[in-house]
């Protein structure tokens, strides 16, 4: 059988469907509902999802939180600590000890290794500054901040929200409340986990009262987000680590759900891949680790059931992973369907369900 290549993932999108805004109101998204098995499509609403699951099923979120991790730096000479005027674009990724960070910075040459980057408020006065430890084998860079107070409160202050590249703008005050999830609750994401983002607290309650059990994850997202798929073989793909953690509650209720052979609804790619990572240990129990799982067709789901997730970018991994779960056919078809009936795409889009 002929290896499938990244190509065969490529579908034509007219830039115009690319959500540059959330809806108007949180919930008020479209929703494009798919069999995994037969690849029958119905158009639907958000606010129907509630008519697609049943009273048992488990519906599994990340409640990761995203930080306001896009900031600009200024270089400073290393005799005289003279802030330059070039302004560098600085994108946290991922904690990798005490006050020491991966990063995208931009534009990267401009930046070496034993440089420090000072960080201004809007007030001028220095909120944070940096030391370059290294550089990383993509390209980004591993930065050791000085010590402050409180960091996060640090990047609260003068951090943006990391909107991903494809939304043209800069990003506003309203994002901070709505490039998040209603529930995200533990901070690291530098990208938001986008299906969750339609819920709202009434949707929960209601979704509750049904009958449905609600549990999360946390899935921090990363640097994989940010980097392309720079092979031509799927099978070549390999993919950026990321941390997750799974209570002792979730894993009992998905240890109960598997057992009693309920639905397990997936709310987003971060949840399958933290899932079925856990499920890959032999054992779903109570953990914390790092996960660099590829999901591709071909591979055999051991939780998953059903999957809620927006529509991805041509050519990715998230692409794939739902090909896996329903079908690379059936998921083209899908989005050739969507893109027709002017569906919007990507982070502050619609939505998928499949089961």
């Amino acid at each position: 059988m002929t290896s499938l290549r990244v190509d065969d993932f490529d579908f034509a999108l007219p830039p115009e469907l690319i959500a540059q805004q959330p809806p108007g109101q949180r919930g008020q998204s479209r929703m494009l509902h798919m069999n995994r098995v037969t690849g029958a499509m119905q158009d639907a609403t958000f606010a129907d999802l509630a008519s697609h699951l049943r009273p048992g099923d488990l519906l599994v979120l990340n409640d990761s939180r995203v930080i306001p991790a896009r900031l600009y730096a200024r270089r400073t000479t290393v005799r005289e600590r003279q802030q330059s005027t070039a302004v560098i674009e600085v994108l946290l990724t991922e904690p990798v000890g005490e006050n020491t960070w991966r990063a995208l910075v931009k534009p990267g040459k401009k930046v070496a290794v034993g440089e420090r980057l000072v960080f201004p408020a809007a007030d001028g006065a220095i909120a944070l500054s940096a030391e370059v430890l290294d550089r990383g084998e993509f390209g980004e860079r591993l930065l050791r901040f000085d010590p402050v107070d409180d960091f996060f409160a640090a990047l609260d202050r003068i951090g943006h929200m990391p909107l991903p590249p494809y939304i043209r703008r800069n990003d506003a005050s309203e994002d901070r409340e709505r490039y998040q999830t209603v529930f995200s609750r533990e901070r690291g994401s530098v990208a938001a986990p986008t299906a969750g983002l339609h819920f709202t607290p009434q949707v929960l309650d209601t979704l509750t009262a049904m009958g449905i059990e609600i549990a999360r994850v946390t899935l921090h997202v990363g640097l994989g987000t940010f980097a392309p798929l720079r092979v031509e073989h799927v099978a070549d793909v390999k993919l950026h680590r990321e941390r997750y953690t799974i209570s002792a509650e979730t894993a009992d209720a998905v240890h109960r759900a598997l057992v009693e052979r309920r639905r397990i609804v997936a709310v987003g790619t971060t949840v399958v891949r933290t899932l079925e990572s856990a499920a890959a240990r032999g054992i779903i129990e109570r953990h914390s680790g790092e996960t660099e799982i590829f999901i591709s067709p071909g591979y055999q789901f051991r939780v998953v059931t059903a999957l809620l997730t927006n529509f991805h970018l041509p050519k990715s991994s998230l692409l794939m992973l739902v090909s896996a779960f329903a079908g690379r056919e059936n998921v083209l078809a899908a989005y050739r369907h969507a893109v027709e009936e002017k569906y919007r795409f990507f982070s502050y889009g619609d939505c998928m369900f499949i089961a």
